[in-house]
């Protein structure tokens, strides 16, 4: 099952479209960096930006820290809202049930699907920022990336953080893609699944602000979204890249519990 899954993921044109939505913006502003040699200041903008014109290298980290806080995330709530409520719209999901196969499998093989077009769109993005940064951005320094706490980092370091950077960012979607199942699992309308997703980052966004919040601050799913940037730093800080991954695995855990229990009574005819 979760290969068929697989297989309608990859051979749906809304895949792919979503995935040149995600390349799209962090190739504008490759395109924009380069026509004007103008980046933005040390501290500003997404990680990793304002060194990219003097180090191409780093383009892929800073193309997804321009996704990571927005658009990868819409994107998991969209194909997450979708896995099962779509079934329900379209009227395919009772005909999946009637296959030998219990609806814990159906409901693994969704997570699974989604978590793996998470990997995609990260090494997409990925790859294609990494060609965007060869090209059209400055070529690494012959004595190495400066990391960001002033030292040298060598090919060999910096590939291996950047690999643990990737994976990190896969993990911070996690929590999304579990929440959207849920959702979905409660929802007949994938719209309303996906919107209800959003919706549940923009709050989290939004206590993040709050100082009357700060006791919930450790727990919020968007709290650690950015800790990939202290992958760089010499030494590695771990502590909020554990605490991050902690709390996706937390979410992870509890909202895909809270989906297979809603969707294991639900009735299909509904």
């Amino acid at each position: 099952m979760i290969r068929v899954e697989l297989v309608k993921l990859v051979l749906r044109p809304r895949t792919w479209v979503i995935l040149g939505m995600l390349v799209a913006l962090p190739t504008l502003v490759a395109v924009l960096l380069a026509v004007t040699d103008i980046a933005p200041g040390p501290g500003e903008g997404p990680p990793f930006l304002s060194a990219v014109l003097s180090d191409g290298t780093l383009f892929p980290l800073a193309a997804l820290g321009v996704v990571l806080p927005l658009f990868l995330p819409i994107a998991v709530s969209v194909l997450g809202g979708d896995a099962v409520a779509g079934e329900v719209q379209s009227g395919t999901l009772r005909y999946l049930l009637v296959r030998p196969a219990s609806r814990l499998r159906l409901l693994v093989a969704k997570l699974v699907t989604v978590v793996a077009f998470v990997v995609i769109a990260v090494i997409v993005v990925a790859v294609v920022a990494y060609v965007e940064g060869r090209l059209l951005l400055g070529t690494a320094p012959a004595a190495g990336t400066v990391s960001l706490s002033g030292s040298t980092l060598t090919p060999t370091q910096l590939a291996w953080r950047t690999a643990l950077a990737l994976a990190y960012m896969v993990v911070c979607m996690l929590g999304v893609a579990a929440v959207a199942l849920f959702l979905s699992t409660v929802s007949s309308s994938a719209i309303g699944a996906a919107l209800g997703t959003v919706g549940v980052l923009i709050a989290s966004t939004v206590l993040l602000g709050l100082d009357a919040a700060q006791a919930l601050h450790p727990y919020l799913p968007t709290r650690y979204w950015l800790a990939f940037v202290d992958l760089f730093r010499d030494p590695v800080l771990w502590d909020d890249v554990v605490r991050g991954t902690l709390v996706q695995l937390g979410y992870l855990v509890v909202f895909s519990l809270a989906a297979w229990a809603n969707f294991a009574t639900s009735d299909v005819d509904d």
